[in-house]
């Protein structure tokens, strides 16, 4: 819901343990009513007011502990992470790409068979020990 204000200072949005409490406090209003007392809004040069409930629904997660991001792994770094989906290239390549190289240890030189089937590749790692005894 849109109502005008008039200008007045931005409020402080409520985190952690207050916010859990406030949001139990407030069990019979929407969710848009719940962030709005809560402290996620914002006024615009207008005076129009604009719940924020992205916000307000991460301070919740946070508030409640729970980890959606998951465990970093790697060196911490951002980045993209594996969608399981490749293209083929303008040049008819196909590109795995580090980010499942380094989730299965590969290391340069790892060998693999290619078998081809009606509408799929498979990879087989092919360990030391095959090929040393194709030799």
């Amino acid at each position: 819901m849109v109502k005008k204000k008039t200008a007045e200072a931005q409020p402080q949005p409520m985190t952690g343990e207050a916010l859990l409490r406030k949001v139990k406090e407030l069990e019979n209003l929407s969710k848009e009513e719940k962030a709005r007392e809560c402290g996620y809004y914002t006024l615009t040069k207008g005076g129009v007011e604009r719940v924020n409930m992205m916000k307000f629904l991460n301070a919740l997660i946070d508030a409640e502990g729970i980890e959606l991001d998951g465990k970093q792994q790697g060196n911490g770094r951002g980045g993209r992470s594996a969608s399981y989906r490749i293209s083929v290239q303008s040049n008819g390549n196909l590109l795995i790409g580090a980010a499942y190289t380094k989730q299965m240890d590969l290391q340069p030189g790892d060998e693999f068979e290619i078998s081809l089937g009606r509408k799929h590749i498979h990879l087989k790692q092919i360990d030391a020990e095959e090929i040393a005894q194709a030799s």
